[in-house]
């Protein structure tokens, strides 16, 4: 059974730093490609930032820059750093973690990021 567990939110400043982590379990491929989605009230959820099985990364424009997804070396663990938070990245972050094998995406329960004064 593959579980998905992150952790790290909470509420922060404008211009403040938040890091998030996310372990998955119980996939047969331990470099999976994973990713960190995020979704806004009234919005749809978009793929923030995502990381294949050979270390590649890729970020939407509004957060290059300014986050950073990185792995553990042959793990399913994943941290994504912000800094420079705007409150436009107030949001609840997921984890995604993808069986490519069975083609199927795994998620997390998500955690609440806030940025305000």
């Amino acid at each position: 059974q593959v579980h998905v567990v992150e952790s790290g939110g909470g509420s922060v400043q404008p211009g403040g730093s938040l890091t998030l982590s996310c372990a998955a379990s119980g996939l047969t491929d331990n470099r999976s490609p994973m990713g960190w989605h995020r979704q806004a009230p009234g919005e749809e959820r978009e793929l923030v930032a995502s990381i294949t099985s050979s270390y590649s990364t890729c970020y939407i424009d509004r957060v290059k820059g300014r986050f950073t997804i990185s792995r553990q070396e042959d793990k399913n663990t994943i941290r994504l750093q912000m800094n420079n938070l705007k409150p436009t990245d107030t949001s609840v972050y997921s984890c995604r973690a993808t069986a490519l094998l069975v083609r199927r995406d795994y998620w997390g329960q998500g955690t609440q990021v806030t940025v305000s004064s």
